[in-house]
């Protein structure tokens, strides 16, 4: 009997060395023994979603300067009935009006879409 209950305590332990060798990410795999506001214990496997988060977050703030953000920004300007005119690999060119007068305000295709003419 006893040599059965070491058996089964030295093949847990080797699973559990064998799991801990497991190359994962380290989101994907958690093992836990429990804390005091949490008494249970065992395996999770999937992330939290805050790495998910984060890259939601930086896919917004990507580089080069989108039609959207252009259009964004030109109406926090004071612009109405705003729209794209052209769009090429280093321009975003807005037209609107602001004051009935006719107005086209070009912005660089960088990160925060910089005002170059206005």
């Amino acid at each position: 009997m006893f040599n059965t209950i070491k058996t089964a305590a030295l093949s847990a332990l080797v699973g559990l060395g064998t799991l801990a060798a497991v190359p994962a990410h380290a989101d994907s795999l958690y093992l836990g023994f429990g804390n005091n506001n949490d008494p249970r214990f065992g395996v999770y496997t999937g992330d939290d979603g805050y790495r998910h988060r984060r890259d939601e977050r930086r896919g917004d703030w990507r580089r080069g300067c989108s039609p959207d953000r252009a259009l964004d920004k030109a109406e926090r300007m004071g612009l109405h009935r705003v729209r794209i005119v052209d769009v090429n690999r280093r321009t975003v060119k807005v037209a609107g009006r602001q004051d009935g007068d006719r107005v086209v305000v070009v912005f660089a295709n960088e990160r925060g879409c910089p005002v170059i003419y206005r």
